[in-house]
Protein backbone atom coordinates (compact mmCIF):
# COMPACT_ATOMS: atom_id res chain seq x y z
CA UNK A 1 0.00 0.00 0.00
CA UNK A 2 3.14 2.63 0.53
CA UNK A 3 3.94 1.78 -2.62
CA UNK A 4 0.85 2.53 -4.37
CA UNK A 5 0.76 6.15 -2.12
CA UNK A 6 4.17 6.32 -2.68
CA UNK A 7 3.56 6.24 -6.48
CA UNK A 8 0.48 8.79 -7.05
CA UNK A 9 2.29 11.21 -4.92
CA UNK A 10 5.61 10.97 -7.60
CA UNK A 11 3.12 11.20 -10.27
CA UNK A 12 1.16 14.08 -8.76
CA UNK A 13 4.83 16.32 -8.71
CA UNK A 14 6.07 15.47 -11.32
CA UNK A 15 2.95 17.09 -13.02
CA UNK A 16 4.56 20.45 -12.49
CA UNK A 17 7.68 19.69 -13.88
CA UNK A 18 6.57 18.06 -17.16
CA UNK A 19 7.19 19.76 -19.94
CA UNK A 20 3.90 20.86 -22.05
CA UNK A 21 4.21 18.70 -25.29
CA UNK A 22 5.01 15.77 -22.99
CA UNK A 23 2.31 15.95 -20.52
CA UNK A 24 -0.29 13.71 -21.30
CA UNK A 25 1.56 10.94 -22.59
CA UNK A 26 3.69 10.82 -19.28
CA UNK A 27 0.40 10.92 -17.08
CA UNK A 28 -0.86 8.17 -18.98
CA UNK A 29 2.19 6.27 -18.52
CA UNK A 30 2.60 6.79 -15.04
CA UNK A 31 -0.71 5.86 -14.29
CA UNK A 32 -0.32 2.67 -16.28
CA UNK A 33 2.53 1.86 -14.28
CA UNK A 34 0.33 2.18 -11.17
CA UNK A 35 -2.16 0.18 -12.42
CA UNK A 36 0.55 -2.56 -12.93
CA UNK A 37 2.31 -1.72 -9.71
CA UNK A 38 -1.92 -2.45 -7.87
CA UNK A 39 -1.74 -5.98 -8.77
CA UNK A 40 0.37 -6.39 -5.83
CA UNK A 41 -2.24 -6.67 -3.80
CA UNK A 42 -3.74 -9.67 -5.16
CA UNK A 43 -2.63 -12.67 -2.65
CA UNK A 44 -3.53 -16.20 -2.14
CA UNK A 45 -4.36 -15.59 1.76
CA UNK A 46 -7.40 -16.69 3.02
CA UNK A 47 -10.65 -14.25 2.96
CA UNK A 48 -10.25 -13.21 6.88
CA UNK A 49 -6.73 -12.60 6.38
CA UNK A 50 -4.76 -9.00 5.52
CA UNK A 51 -1.99 -8.68 3.80
CA UNK A 52 0.69 -6.36 2.37
CA UNK A 53 0.51 -4.89 5.91
CA UNK A 54 2.05 -1.58 7.34
CA UNK A 55 0.82 0.56 10.32
CA UNK A 56 -2.39 1.68 9.14
CA UNK A 57 -2.81 0.42 5.67
CA UNK A 58 -4.03 -3.16 4.27
CA UNK A 59 -5.88 -4.78 1.87
CA UNK A 60 -7.73 -8.04 2.19
CA UNK A 61 -9.73 -10.05 -0.50
CA UNK A 62 -12.72 -7.12 -0.11
CA UNK A 63 -10.30 -4.62 -0.65
CA UNK A 64 -7.98 -5.89 -3.32
CA UNK A 65 -10.39 -5.65 -6.46
CA UNK A 66 -11.43 -2.32 -5.76
CA UNK A 67 -7.97 -0.93 -5.32
CA UNK A 68 -6.99 -2.55 -8.84
CA UNK A 69 -10.14 -1.29 -10.12
CA UNK A 70 -9.73 2.32 -8.91
CA UNK A 71 -6.04 2.36 -10.16
CA UNK A 72 -7.01 0.73 -13.30
CA UNK A 73 -9.42 3.41 -14.03
CA UNK A 74 -7.29 6.33 -13.05
CA UNK A 75 -5.18 6.21 -16.90
CA UNK A 76 -8.76 5.25 -18.04
CA UNK A 77 -9.90 8.57 -16.83
CA UNK A 78 -7.22 11.17 -18.23
CA UNK A 79 -7.31 9.26 -21.66
CA UNK A 80 -10.97 9.61 -21.87
CA UNK A 81 -9.95 13.74 -21.14
CA UNK A 82 -7.45 14.14 -23.20
CA UNK A 83 -9.48 15.34 -26.95
CA UNK A 84 -11.74 17.52 -24.00
CA UNK A 85 -8.23 19.62 -22.28
CA UNK A 86 -5.86 20.06 -25.41
CA UNK A 87 -7.23 23.36 -25.65
CA UNK A 88 -7.42 24.27 -21.85
CA UNK A 89 -4.64 26.59 -20.70
CA UNK A 90 -1.73 24.51 -19.21
CA UNK A 91 -3.05 25.27 -15.56
CA UNK A 92 -5.89 24.20 -16.11
CA UNK A 93 -4.85 20.80 -17.28
CA UNK A 94 -2.48 20.18 -15.00
CA UNK A 95 -4.75 20.67 -12.07
CA UNK A 96 -7.33 18.51 -13.82
CA UNK A 97 -4.63 15.88 -13.61
CA UNK A 98 -3.72 16.56 -10.12
CA UNK A 99 -7.36 16.03 -9.00
CA UNK A 100 -7.67 12.57 -10.55
CA UNK A 101 -4.57 11.57 -8.90
CA UNK A 102 -5.96 13.08 -5.66
CA UNK A 103 -9.55 11.45 -5.95
CA UNK A 104 -7.05 8.01 -6.72
CA UNK A 105 -4.80 8.60 -3.75
CA UNK A 106 -8.28 8.87 -1.37
CA UNK A 107 -9.65 5.69 -2.60
CA UNK A 108 -6.60 3.95 -2.32
CA UNK A 109 -6.33 4.77 1.45
CA UNK A 110 -10.04 4.47 1.83
CA UNK A 111 -10.16 0.77 0.65
CA UNK A 112 -6.71 -0.47 2.42
CA UNK A 113 -7.66 1.40 5.53
CA UNK A 114 -6.97 -0.29 8.92
CA UNK A 115 -8.48 2.25 11.13
CA UNK A 116 -12.04 3.24 10.80
CA UNK A 117 -11.06 7.32 11.89
CA UNK A 118 -8.28 7.02 8.57
CA UNK A 119 -11.11 5.64 6.54
CA UNK A 120 -13.93 7.73 7.36
CA UNK A 121 -11.42 10.85 6.76
CA UNK A 122 -10.47 9.58 3.34
CA UNK A 123 -13.88 8.47 2.64
CA UNK A 124 -14.77 12.31 3.02
CA UNK A 125 -11.35 13.55 0.89
CA UNK A 126 -12.91 12.19 -2.35
CA UNK A 127 -15.88 14.92 -2.17
CA UNK A 128 -14.13 18.11 -2.31
CA UNK A 129 -11.90 17.18 -6.09
CA UNK A 130 -14.93 15.31 -6.94
CA UNK A 131 -17.60 19.06 -6.25
CA UNK A 132 -14.47 20.59 -8.08
CA UNK A 133 -14.46 18.39 -11.06
CA UNK A 134 -18.31 18.92 -11.64
CA UNK A 135 -18.63 22.48 -11.00
CA UNK A 136 -15.02 23.70 -13.05
CA UNK A 137 -15.32 21.00 -15.58
CA UNK A 138 -19.04 20.71 -15.90
CA UNK A 139 -20.75 21.09 -19.45
CA UNK A 140 -23.95 23.23 -18.67
CA UNK A 141 -24.78 25.93 -16.10
CA UNK A 142 -27.05 23.44 -14.24
CA UNK A 143 -23.09 22.11 -13.07
CA UNK A 144 -23.55 24.24 -9.62
CA UNK A 145 -26.84 22.73 -8.70
CA UNK A 146 -25.51 19.33 -9.00
CA UNK A 147 -22.36 20.01 -6.96
CA UNK A 148 -25.08 21.56 -4.46
CA UNK A 149 -27.13 18.19 -4.45
CA UNK A 150 -23.91 16.20 -4.41
CA UNK A 151 -22.29 18.06 -1.41
CA UNK A 152 -25.22 18.23 0.55
CA UNK A 153 -26.65 14.59 0.40
CA UNK A 154 -22.95 13.13 0.82
CA UNK A 155 -22.23 15.04 3.88
CA UNK A 156 -25.56 15.36 5.41
CA UNK A 157 -25.59 11.05 5.36
CA UNK A 158 -21.63 11.25 6.70
CA UNK A 159 -22.50 13.28 9.76
CA UNK A 160 -24.12 10.33 11.63
CA UNK A 161 -21.03 7.94 10.72
CA UNK A 162 -18.93 10.23 12.73
CA UNK A 163 -20.72 10.35 15.50
CA UNK A 164 -20.86 6.65 14.75
CA UNK A 165 -17.34 6.58 14.91
CA UNK A 166 -17.04 7.84 17.59
CA UNK A 167 -19.56 6.68 19.93
CA UNK A 168 -18.19 3.13 18.32
CA UNK A 169 -14.11 4.28 20.09
CA UNK A 170 -15.97 5.10 23.44
CA UNK A 171 -17.63 1.84 23.33
CA UNK A 172 -14.40 -0.44 22.29
CA UNK A 173 -11.59 1.85 22.87
CA UNK A 174 -10.17 0.73 19.50
CA UNK A 175 -11.27 1.89 15.55
CA UNK A 176 -8.71 -0.39 14.15
CA UNK A 177 -10.81 -2.87 12.06
CA UNK A 178 -9.00 -6.26 12.71
CA UNK A 179 -9.47 -5.68 16.60
CA UNK A 180 -13.02 -4.53 17.24
CA UNK A 181 -15.18 -6.63 18.85
CA UNK A 182 -19.02 -5.51 20.03
CA UNK A 183 -19.92 -7.46 23.09
CA UNK A 184 -23.47 -6.75 24.28
CA UNK A 185 -24.49 -8.62 27.17
CA UNK A 186 -28.03 -6.96 28.38
CA UNK A 187 -30.90 -7.38 26.15
CA UNK A 188 -32.03 -4.08 26.80
CA UNK A 189 -28.72 -2.25 24.53
CA UNK A 190 -30.65 -4.35 21.84
CA UNK A 191 -32.29 -1.45 20.34
CA UNK A 192 -29.67 0.89 20.88
CA UNK A 193 -27.80 -0.78 19.11
CA UNK A 194 -30.07 -1.31 15.84
CA UNK A 195 -30.53 2.49 16.14
CA UNK A 196 -26.95 3.13 16.05
CA UNK A 197 -26.28 0.51 13.47
CA UNK A 198 -29.35 2.06 10.90
CA UNK A 199 -27.31 5.50 11.19
CA UNK A 200 -24.08 4.64 10.60
CA UNK A 201 -25.00 3.09 6.98
CA UNK A 202 -26.87 5.80 5.82
CA UNK A 203 -23.34 7.43 4.71
CA UNK A 204 -22.89 4.37 2.38
CA UNK A 205 -26.62 4.21 1.66
CA UNK A 206 -26.65 7.78 0.07
CA UNK A 207 -22.76 6.97 -1.30
CA UNK A 208 -24.02 4.06 -3.26
CA UNK A 209 -26.71 5.19 -3.57
CA UNK A 210 -30.05 3.03 -3.55
CA UNK A 211 -33.15 4.54 -4.84
CA UNK A 212 -34.52 7.04 -1.98
CA UNK A 213 -31.04 8.18 -1.75
CA UNK A 214 -30.01 9.05 -5.20
CA UNK A 215 -31.19 12.34 -6.33
CA UNK A 216 -27.73 13.48 -6.65
CA UNK A 217 -26.48 10.92 -8.94
CA UNK A 218 -28.40 11.18 -12.13
CA UNK A 219 -27.75 15.22 -11.65
CA UNK A 220 -24.04 14.78 -11.27
CA UNK A 221 -23.42 12.35 -13.59
CA UNK A 222 -25.28 14.52 -16.65
CA UNK A 223 -23.34 17.72 -15.48
CA UNK A 224 -19.80 16.34 -14.64
CA UNK A 225 -17.00 15.71 -17.74
CA UNK A 226 -16.41 12.35 -18.52
CA UNK A 227 -13.54 11.70 -15.92
CA UNK A 228 -16.03 12.73 -13.18
CA UNK A 229 -18.76 10.76 -14.41
CA UNK A 230 -16.54 7.58 -14.77
CA UNK A 231 -14.73 7.62 -11.65
CA UNK A 232 -18.02 8.43 -10.12
CA UNK A 233 -19.83 4.83 -11.49
CA UNK A 234 -16.53 2.90 -11.45
CA UNK A 235 -15.57 3.47 -7.89
CA UNK A 236 -16.76 6.21 -5.73
CA UNK A 237 -20.59 4.48 -5.68
CA UNK A 238 -18.67 1.40 -4.55
CA UNK A 239 -17.45 3.38 -1.25
CA UNK A 240 -21.01 2.79 -0.29
CA UNK A 241 -20.85 -0.94 -0.86
CA UNK A 242 -17.49 -1.49 0.89
CA UNK A 243 -18.53 0.29 4.06
CA UNK A 244 -21.81 -1.80 4.25
CA UNK A 245 -19.56 -4.98 4.09
CA UNK A 246 -17.10 -3.67 6.68
CA UNK A 247 -19.78 -2.11 8.90
CA UNK A 248 -21.52 -5.18 8.75
CA UNK A 249 -18.84 -7.32 10.39
CA UNK A 250 -18.76 -5.02 12.79
CA UNK A 251 -22.23 -5.05 14.31
CA UNK A 252 -22.55 -9.01 13.04
CA UNK A 253 -21.67 -9.97 16.68
CA UNK A 254 -25.96 -9.80 17.59
CA UNK A 255 -28.72 -9.98 15.18
CA UNK A 256 -29.50 -7.05 13.09
CA UNK A 257 -32.76 -9.40 12.03
CA UNK A 258 -35.53 -6.74 11.68
CA UNK A 259 -33.76 -4.15 10.52
CA UNK A 260 -32.03 -5.99 6.89
CA UNK A 261 -35.55 -6.89 6.41
CA UNK A 262 -36.31 -3.34 5.81
CA UNK A 263 -33.67 -2.45 3.69
CA UNK A 264 -33.47 -5.61 1.50
CA UNK A 265 -37.30 -5.47 1.08
CA UNK A 266 -36.66 -1.32 0.31
CA UNK A 267 -33.86 -1.69 -1.95
CA UNK A 268 -34.77 -5.22 -4.39
CA UNK A 269 -38.52 -2.47 -4.59
CA UNK A 270 -36.17 0.58 -5.53
CA UNK A 271 -34.15 -1.81 -8.38
CA UNK A 272 -37.71 -2.06 -10.18
CA UNK A 273 -38.85 1.78 -9.98
CA UNK A 274 -35.56 2.64 -11.15
CA UNK A 275 -35.66 0.09 -13.94
CA UNK A 276 -38.85 1.53 -14.94
CA UNK A 277 -37.78 5.17 -14.75
CA UNK A 278 -34.65 3.87 -17.32
CA UNK A 279 -37.32 3.31 -19.66
CA UNK A 280 -38.54 7.13 -19.60
CA UNK A 281 -35.19 8.84 -19.98
CA UNK A 282 -34.35 11.19 -22.80
CA UNK A 283 -31.07 11.80 -21.94
CA UNK A 284 -28.53 9.05 -22.86
CA UNK A 285 -26.17 9.86 -19.75
CA UNK A 286 -29.41 10.01 -17.49
CA UNK A 287 -30.56 6.78 -18.14
CA UNK A 288 -26.69 5.25 -17.97
CA UNK A 289 -26.81 7.13 -14.53
CA UNK A 290 -30.13 5.59 -13.32
CA UNK A 291 -29.44 1.83 -14.25
CA UNK A 292 -26.33 2.50 -11.72
CA UNK A 293 -28.87 3.32 -9.06
CA UNK A 294 -31.02 0.01 -9.71
CA UNK A 295 -27.14 -1.70 -9.78
CA UNK A 296 -26.21 -0.83 -6.64
CA UNK A 297 -29.74 -1.45 -4.91
CA UNK A 298 -29.02 -4.85 -6.17
CA UNK A 299 -25.54 -4.99 -4.34
CA UNK A 300 -26.98 -3.22 -1.56
CA UNK A 301 -29.79 -6.10 -1.20
CA UNK A 302 -27.45 -8.85 -1.49
CA UNK A 303 -25.16 -7.37 1.24
CA UNK A 304 -28.11 -7.03 3.69
CA UNK A 305 -28.44 -10.83 3.72
CA UNK A 306 -25.44 -11.18 5.27
CA UNK A 307 -24.80 -14.06 3.75
CA UNK A 308 -21.50 -15.65 1.46
CA UNK A 309 -23.41 -15.92 -1.66
CA UNK A 310 -24.71 -12.04 -1.23
CA UNK A 311 -21.64 -10.67 -0.18
CA UNK A 312 -19.40 -12.21 -2.94
CA UNK A 313 -22.29 -11.01 -5.66
CA UNK A 314 -22.31 -8.06 -4.49
CA UNK A 315 -18.48 -7.82 -4.93
CA UNK A 316 -18.72 -9.18 -8.54
CA UNK A 317 -21.04 -6.83 -9.52
CA UNK A 318 -19.22 -4.14 -8.04
CA UNK A 319 -16.32 -4.56 -9.90
CA UNK A 320 -18.14 -5.83 -12.81
CA UNK A 321 -20.35 -2.84 -12.67
CA UNK A 322 -17.73 -0.64 -12.35
CA UNK A 323 -15.82 -1.31 -15.69
CA UNK A 324 -19.65 -1.67 -17.61
CA UNK A 325 -20.60 1.65 -16.32
CA UNK A 326 -17.49 3.80 -17.22
CA UNK A 327 -16.91 2.52 -20.39
CA UNK A 328 -20.84 3.52 -21.59
CA UNK A 329 -20.22 6.62 -20.03
CA UNK A 330 -17.17 6.66 -22.10
CA UNK A 331 -18.49 5.76 -25.75
CA UNK A 332 -21.54 8.05 -24.62
CA UNK A 333 -19.27 10.85 -24.32
CA UNK A 334 -17.44 10.24 -27.35
CA UNK A 335 -20.76 10.30 -29.00
CA UNK A 336 -21.51 13.62 -27.69
CA UNK A 337 -18.20 15.21 -28.94
CA UNK A 338 -19.60 14.23 -32.42
CA UNK A 339 -23.23 15.14 -32.69
CA UNK A 340 -23.54 17.99 -29.12
CA UNK A 341 -26.44 16.47 -28.05
CA UNK A 342 -27.28 13.32 -25.93
CA UNK A 343 -30.80 13.15 -26.30
CA UNK A 344 -31.79 9.69 -27.84
CA UNK A 345 -34.21 10.89 -30.35
CA UNK A 346 -31.09 12.37 -32.39
CA UNK A 347 -28.76 10.33 -31.15
CA UNK A 348 -29.41 6.99 -33.87
CA UNK A 349 -28.09 5.75 -36.72
CA UNK A 350 -24.97 5.24 -35.37
CA UNK A 351 -24.03 1.73 -36.96
CA UNK A 352 -23.89 3.47 -40.33
CA UNK A 353 -22.16 6.26 -39.53
CA UNK A 354 -19.35 4.72 -37.02
CA UNK A 355 -19.93 0.57 -37.87
CA UNK A 356 -16.91 -0.29 -35.77
CA UNK A 357 -17.80 1.04 -32.44
CA UNK A 358 -21.34 -0.80 -32.48
CA UNK A 359 -19.74 -3.78 -31.53
CA UNK A 360 -18.45 -1.83 -27.87
CA UNK A 361 -22.01 -0.65 -28.09
CA UNK A 362 -23.34 -4.35 -28.33
CA UNK A 363 -20.81 -5.85 -25.65
CA UNK A 364 -21.14 -3.05 -23.50
CA UNK A 365 -25.21 -3.40 -23.38
CA UNK A 366 -24.72 -7.10 -23.15
CA UNK A 367 -22.84 -6.93 -20.43
CA UNK A 368 -24.97 -4.11 -18.40
CA UNK A 369 -27.96 -6.32 -19.05
CA UNK A 370 -26.07 -9.37 -17.09
CA UNK A 371 -25.65 -11.70 -20.34
CA UNK A 372 -23.55 -14.52 -20.61
CA UNK A 373 -20.66 -15.23 -20.18
CA UNK A 374 -19.89 -11.70 -18.51
CA UNK A 375 -19.30 -11.49 -14.56
CA UNK A 376 -22.05 -9.32 -14.46
CA UNK A 377 -24.95 -12.48 -14.60
CA UNK A 378 -22.24 -14.47 -11.70
CA UNK A 379 -22.71 -11.40 -9.53
CA UNK A 380 -26.17 -10.99 -10.12
CA UNK A 381 -27.20 -14.92 -9.81
CA UNK A 382 -25.66 -14.97 -6.43
CA UNK A 383 -26.98 -11.93 -5.22
CA UNK A 384 -30.65 -12.70 -6.44
CA UNK A 385 -30.12 -16.85 -5.23
CA UNK A 386 -29.19 -15.37 -1.51
CA UNK A 387 -31.98 -12.78 -1.90
CA UNK A 388 -34.68 -15.51 -2.57
CA UNK A 389 -33.42 -18.03 -0.57
CA UNK A 390 -33.75 -15.09 1.98
CA UNK A 391 -37.59 -15.02 1.21
CA UNK A 392 -39.31 -16.04 -1.96
CA UNK A 393 -42.02 -13.82 -1.63
CA UNK A 394 -39.13 -11.53 -3.41
CA UNK A 395 -38.75 -13.44 -6.51
CA UNK A 396 -41.79 -11.14 -8.86
CA UNK A 397 -40.07 -8.53 -7.78
CA UNK A 398 -36.66 -9.65 -8.62
CA UNK A 399 -37.61 -11.42 -12.13
CA UNK A 400 -39.35 -7.83 -13.20
CA UNK A 401 -36.45 -6.02 -12.37
CA UNK A 402 -34.64 -8.11 -14.32
CA UNK A 403 -36.82 -8.10 -17.21
CA UNK A 404 -37.04 -4.64 -17.16
CA UNK A 405 -33.40 -4.18 -16.72
CA UNK A 406 -32.43 -6.49 -20.40
CA UNK A 407 -34.88 -4.33 -21.72
CA UNK A 408 -33.92 -0.68 -21.43
CA UNK A 409 -30.07 -2.40 -21.87
CA UNK A 410 -31.42 -3.04 -25.39
CA UNK A 411 -33.16 -0.12 -25.37
CA UNK A 412 -29.69 1.61 -25.59
CA UNK A 413 -28.39 0.00 -28.28
CA UNK A 414 -31.23 -0.04 -30.54
CA UNK A 415 -32.34 3.54 -30.33
CA UNK A 416 -28.63 4.58 -30.25
CA UNK A 417 -27.70 2.47 -33.58
CA UNK A 418 -30.48 1.40 -35.15
CA UNK A 419 -33.20 3.82 -37.49
CA UNK A 420 -31.61 6.13 -39.95
CA UNK A 421 -29.44 9.16 -38.80
CA UNK A 422 -30.25 11.92 -38.65
CA UNK A 423 -28.77 14.57 -41.56
CA UNK A 424 -26.14 17.01 -39.63
CA UNK A 425 -24.52 13.26 -38.16
CA UNK A 426 -23.19 12.68 -41.87
CA UNK A 427 -20.06 14.73 -41.70
CA UNK A 428 -19.06 13.45 -38.10
CA UNK A 429 -15.19 12.12 -37.89
CA UNK A 430 -14.97 8.20 -37.42
CA UNK A 431 -13.59 6.90 -34.04
CA UNK A 432 -9.69 7.50 -33.33
CA UNK A 433 -7.42 5.30 -32.34
CA UNK A 434 -7.44 6.78 -28.54
CA UNK A 435 -11.33 5.59 -28.32
CA UNK A 436 -11.34 2.36 -29.19
CA UNK A 437 -8.03 1.79 -26.99
CA UNK A 438 -10.26 3.33 -23.83
CA UNK A 439 -13.03 0.54 -25.04
CA UNK A 440 -10.56 -2.56 -25.43
CA UNK A 441 -8.90 -1.46 -21.62
CA UNK A 442 -12.32 -1.72 -20.37
CA UNK A 443 -13.17 -4.86 -21.89
CA UNK A 444 -10.11 -6.64 -21.32
CA UNK A 445 -10.53 -7.07 -17.17
CA UNK A 446 -13.81 -8.26 -18.06
CA UNK A 447 -12.63 -11.25 -19.89
CA UNK A 448 -9.92 -11.66 -17.63
CA UNK A 449 -12.65 -11.85 -14.75
CA UNK A 450 -15.02 -14.11 -17.10
CA UNK A 451 -11.77 -16.73 -17.47
CA UNK A 452 -11.10 -16.93 -13.43
CA UNK A 453 -13.85 -15.04 -11.48
CA UNK A 454 -12.78 -16.70 -8.25
CA UNK A 455 -10.34 -13.81 -8.48
CA UNK A 456 -13.14 -11.44 -6.87
CA UNK A 457 -14.46 -14.17 -4.91
CA UNK A 458 -14.02 -13.80 -0.58
CA UNK A 459 -13.56 -17.25 -0.60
Amino acid sequence: MIILISTTLGIALSTFIIPNNKLWSTIIAQTSLLSILSLITISNHWASSWHNLSLTLASDSISAPLIILSCWLAPLSIIASQSNLNNNSNLNQRTFIILIITITSALIITFSSLELMLFYIAFETTLIPTLILITRWGIQMERFQAGLYFIFYTLFGSLPLLISLIALYLSSSSLSIPNIELIWTSPSNTNSLTIWWALSIIAFLVKMPIYGFHLWLPKAHVEAPIAGSMILAAILLKLGGYGLIRLINLFSTISLHSISTIFIIFCSWGALVTSIICLRQTDLKALIAYSSVGHMSIVASGIFTQSNWGTNGAIILMVAHGLVSSALFSLANTTYERNNTRTLAITRGLNLILPLTTLWWLLMCAANLGLPPFPNLIGEIMILSSIISWSVWLFPILGLTTVFGAIYSLLIFQLSQQNSPTNFLSNIPLYFTREHLLALLHIFPLILIIVNPTSTLLC
